[in-house]
């Protein structure tokens, strides 16, 4: 970035996208999650906080219940920097448990509960976890065998049955209680402990209040360290941005141990104090019932869990009327698409763009205003740089480059993190001088509009052409039968590389790999249409709904990498 002046991102002309009252800057409110928290909890105690199907909790029971547990960690030696691993669903003990953690004067660590053996192994060693709290099932299938291999002292399980009674056989058929020989009923515990306080810990703003593993998907996953400051921030800026308020109804579709379901829904919940909604995990049928029950107003989730809510049967719009604000983030989102969610399911879906590392928002669509259309790629902006924050497009050596020039995000704010859990090298690599190097690349409009071209290393190179999958995406989806596509370069003895597409139909659907690569030759240039489509009946997705190209790129069959 130029240090003259002279850099139109530094000037910020997005500033003009702003809807009207939106200032360039906010002060933050609260020096600490656990701040944020008291004063919500001050000001609406009786407040339902959570619904869980049946059950809810109010701001007070959460504030009890975790400070019991808080007081049940410092009796163990928890302290001040330590780390306790979360490994659950979307449930009400997450709220719990993180809340505790920070009590104690600690950190949370959050863990992707479809994560098995090898995967957890990891987590806990490298955040050096010394409490694990996880749901019994997990205890039993996954933590037990690899617990010999990490530092963690105390295991808390936990129920998915708890707080609630419904028991929806959708999601909790065949499941029953079960106690294991070494571990602590989390309930229990609580109970045990009703009515006392913990001793106070000191947090700072620069303390780390949770460690968010990057999914992995393009090397070993590293441990962000977002801090109390980059919580509160992103918090402040979900509720500032879209307008979210004590009356609101927060859907908590995404997961909880994602960034997004961290900030968007638990950190939003904390903040405003608004419900929020859980589910145990996405599963449409059971979502689309919560919707109807509970009638929230708010929701981001990734644009493929839009995709499934479409596919449910008996689903109308009039099902989501009750939802006046909607954000996706944490995937691509093709126009094609959004255009079907607005028809089928009556919802104005505006783009949410950010990174583990950023603490989910850099980008955020301005409520109620249309996000553009790149007439070269097709591709849909992901919005503005909110707050405080700066965005610039680099080259490879890191200069600025001017307005409709493609190049690397680098992204400077409150919300990017000081680092990687125990990773310098990682850290000077991608965040120096405190600034962002994303991976992702994409351009800036002169008026300052952003677009995400793709990621650094999916990008095809066909001859000596850059081809970015995204591009070819977009125009798959406009293809009335494609659900879900995704593009990736596979070998080719003349070109190099060639481009293939990975495509799942829509129910009933009749076409030929032929007739989808010719619908796309027709529409772009002859260089990046897919020489290779093959049909699966699905995508391999992360939890969160993005698209793992990585896992498809492994599909090649190893003579053709030869």
């Amino acid at each position: 970035m130029s240090d003259n002046g002279s850099s139109p991102y530094q000037a910020r002309p997005w500033l003009t996208l702003y809807a009207d009252g939106q200032p360039a800057d906010v002060e933050v409110q609260h020096p600490t999650a656990l701040e944020m928290w008291r004063d919500s909890v001050s000001r609406a105690p009786d407040r339902i906080l959570v619904r869980y199907f049946d059950g809810s909790l109010t701001a007070r029971e959460l504030d009890e219940q975790s400070n019991a547990l808080a007081c049940a960690l410092q009796d163990s030696g928890f302290s001040r920097g330590d780390r306790l691993a979360i490994y659950l669903q979307n449930v009400p003990q997450w709220l719990v448990a993180l809340l505790a953690a920070w009590k104690a004067g600690g950190m949370a660590v959050a863990v992707n509960p479809m994560n098995r053996a090898r995967e957890l192994t990891y987590l806990l060693q490298d955040s050096g976890a010394v409490v694990l709290v996880c749901h019994e099932n997990l205890y039993d299938d996954v933590a037990r065998g690899v617990l010999p291999d990490a530092q963690v002292r105390t295991v808390f399980t936990t129920s998915e049955l708890d707080y609630q009674t419904r028991a929806d056989p959708r999601l909790f058929a065949g499941v029953a209680r079960a106690r294991h020989e070494g571990t602590r009923d989390l309930l229990e515990v609580i109970g045990d402990n009703a009515g006392r306080v913990p001793k106070v810990a000191e947090l700072t703003a620069d303390d780390v209040a949770i460690l968010t593993y990057t999914s992995g998907t393009t090397g070993v996953p590293k441990g962000a360290m977002n801090t109390h400051r980059n919580v509160c921030f992103t918090s402040q800026a979900y509720r500032d941005w879209i307008g979210i308020n004590e009356d609101d109804v927060i859907l908590g579709a995404a997961p909880l141990f994602h960034i997004t379901g961290l900030i968007g829904h638990m950190g939003l919940a904390m903040l405003t104090p608004a419900t929020l909604v859980l589910a145990y995990r996405f599963e449409p049928s059971v979502v689309r019932d919560a919707i109807l029950e509970h009638r929230p107003t708010f929701t981001i989730a990734a644009i493929t869990a839009f995709g499934a809510l479409m596919n449910v049967p008996g689903v109308s719009r009039e099902d989501f009327a009750s939802i006046k604000k909607t954000y996706s983030g944490g995937a691509a989102i093709a126009p094609a698409m959004l255009a079907k969610v607005r028809d089928q399911l009556g919802l104005e879906v505006h783009q949410a763009y950010g990174l583990t590392e950023t603490t989910s928002p850099s980008h955020f669509q301005p409520l109620g205003v249309l996000a553009p259309v790149d007439e070269t790629s097709g591709a849909l902006s992901v919005g503005v740089p909110i707050y405080n924050t700066v965005v610039s497009i680099v080259d490879e050596q890191g200069n600025d480059l001017p307005p409709g020039e493609i190049g690397e995000l680098v992204t400077a704010g409150p919300q990017v993190v000081p680092g990687y859990w125990g990773k310098p090298e990682a850290t000077a690599e991608s965040l120096p001088g405190g600034r962002l190097n994303t991976g992702d690349v994409g351009f800036m409009t002169p008026d300052g509009w952003f677009f995400i071209v793709d990621r650094k290393k999916d990008m095809i190179n066909a001859a000596g052409y850059k081809v970015w999958p995204r591009e070819v995406e977009d125009v798959l989806y406009t293809h009335p039968a494609v659900r879900e596509a995704a593009v990736v370069g596979v070998p080719d003895e003349y070109r190099g590389e060639t481009v293939k597409a990975y495509v799942s139909l829509q129910p009933g659907a009749e076409v030929t790999p032929q007739e989808i690569a010719a619908f796309c030759k027709e529409r772009m240039a002859a260089y990046k249409y897919p020489r290779e489509v093959e049909f699966v009946d699905e995508l391999p997705k992360t939890v969160t709904g993005k698209i793992l190209r990585r896992e498809l790129r492994q599909q090649v069959p190893e003579q053709a990498k030869s």
